[in-house]
């Protein structure tokens, strides 16, 4: 297995879903950054109003300091990868290739059909998938504008070791 493969296919997540990434990352960033400072952990104000007035012991005051933090750090990371995920979803809207490029030029051609936003494929394994290609971030490489009939055979790149990433390759299709 590919480090950078599968590394595509996590970066591709949020840019084949770039309209709800946008909307998700968006409204839940805000209260992300907002529970990862310290008065936001869980009976912080509390504690700390126990330990002014001299009613925690030191040993009490050392366990919810240590939870504390740990929580605020899961906050943080989590908010630093919905920011990232929000800039991916962002470039993925505006048509730029984050991830299509390097599937593109590395993925395993195959042919499948499109019905709708859906496109059918077979992986050289022989297992089948059915996977989105949406209207606002559309799977298509090079030409992202490029016109995919509904029923039509069309021509995609997959990774091999994570054939959920895909482009549907614009080069081999129909004029």
């Amino acid at each position: 297995m590919n480090p950078l493969d599968t590394l595509m296919w996590l970066l591709n997540f949020p840019a084949a879903h770039g309209y709800a990434m946008v909307f998700v990352a968006g409204f839940s960033i805000l209260g992300l950054f907002a529970m990862s400072v310290r008065a936001a952990s869980p009976g912080g104000e509390l504690r700390a109003i126990r330990a002014r007035e001299g009613l925690l012991r030191p040993e009490e005051q050392a366990r919810g300091q240590v939870g504390g933090r740990i929580l605020r750090v899961f906050f943080r990371i989590l908010a630093f990868v919905m920011l990232g995920s929000l800039v991916i979803g962002i470039l993925s809207l505006t048509g730029v290739p984050v991830t299509r490029a390097y599937i593109h030029d590395n993925g395993r051609p195959t042919t499948a059909t499109m019905d709708g936003d859906w496109v059918t494929f077979t992986t050289a394994e022989g297992v089948e998938y059915t996977l989105e290609s949406n209207f606002f971030t559309p799977a298509v490489y090079p030409d992202r504008d490029s016109y995919l009939p509904s029923g039509s055979p069309v021509a995609v790149r997959y990774l091999a070791s994570h054939p959920q990433a895909f482009v549907i390759d614009s080069t081999q299709t129909p004029r």
